[in-house]
């Protein structure tokens, strides 16, 4: 089947692997030889201005390729697997209407997990509660609502606005009609999975994939992350969902002399070599993933790039970059 096909029917291609195990580049690589373009599935990727620590793609290589997911969000905001969900969804449907297929690369795993099974939304409406609601809506106004949301439903309330009356009024009725968030229902997937799935894991013996996280935390501190987070705190742009991005707690430690620069690093190389270890077990949940190695250098890129390729698609092993 064509790789531009539009057919909805079609297996989710997705490239994943552990932080630092060279998905971007190679992505690129596979994108370029299919005419792709790629989505991000980093939970992290969506804010602006959280670029060095969290290796985000360059302006350079959004130029070669299509991104979607990144950037989405000013840091300060709260923003969730509902949200990124509902994004992914909008981006496919951009990108088939006009005729091009989506790769999605990342390592979060409630993100993939939910673009295979999908949310569960909640307990089926309740049309009496609902009207009741509404009254109250039109009663006490919108902001006398929003505020039982908070107490109710914090992290509900952060995402949406106190003038969005569908979605608070909708909140709000889950909350009484079950006495359970509905933030908590929506980290409960689906019976059934949405699509289909290809899945290319990225593979990386422990030692090397430590040695490389070590060397990409110090070129992200040469990088000028220090300088990034010292930014972000000066105009108290770190959220509560942004704040928890891999190492910005230690390089905010740093800018506050907290801790001093080795320590900072050492502590994010082991934080980041820790997380590394869950993202590797939880990919094993996957049954049916391919595992390829990860390349080891810009020399075995190609290798890495056809076994990737015919993976995701059948007879795909000689695919040539678009326009060759």
């Amino acid at each position: 089947m064509d790789s531009h096909s539009t057919d909805t029917r079609e297996p989710l291609w997705v490239i994943a692997g552990p932080t630092a195990s060279g998905k971007t580049a190679l992505s690129l690589e596979v994108a370029e030889r299919l005419g792709c373009e790629l989505c991000s599935m980093d939970s992290m990727l969506v804010y602006r201005g959280l670029d060095v620590g969290t290796a985000k793609p360059t302006a350079a290589e959004r130029a070669r390729v299509r991104h979607h997911g990144i950037d989405l969000v000013e840091p300060q905001q709260p923003f969730g697997v509902p949200d990124w969900l509902a994004a992914a969804r909008a981006a496919q449907a951009e990108a088939r209407a006009r005729g091009v297929r989506l790769i999605f690369v990342g390592g979060t795993a409630f993100y993939l997990k939910a673009l295979t099974a999908g949310l569960f939304e909640g307990p089926a409406p309740d049309a009496q509660l609902r009207r009741a609601l509404e009254r109250e809506w039109d009663q006490r106004g919108a902001q006398a609502l929003h505020a039982e949301l908070e107490r109710a439903d914090p992290a509900s309330a952060a995402r949406l606005h106190a003038n969005d009356r569908k979605r608070v009024v909708r909140a709000l009725e889950v909350w009484r009609q079950t006495g359970r968030p509905l933030s908590a229902w929506q980290t409960q997937w689906a019976a059934a999975p949405a699509r289909a799935l290809r899945l290319v894991a990225l593979a990386l013996e422990p030692e090397r994939l430590a040695e490389r996280i070590a060397a990409r935390t110090r070129a992200m501190f040469e990088a000028g992350w220090e300088d990034e987070v010292r930014g972000l705190l000066a105009r108290d742009a770190l959220g509560p969902t942004a704040s928890q991005a891999l190492g910005y707690a230690q390089v905010a430690a740093l800018v506050r002399g907290e801790l001093g620069r080795e320590a900072a690093l050492e502590a994010v190389t082991t934080a980041t070599r820790r997380f590394a270890r869950k993202q590797r077990t939880w990919l094993r949940h996957f049954a049916d993933r391919v595992e390829v190695a990860a390349p080891r250098d810009a020399a075995d890129m190609q290798r890495a790039a056809r076994e990737v390729l015919a993976a995701l698609v059948d007879g795909a092993e000689g695919a040539e970059p678009r326009g060759s």
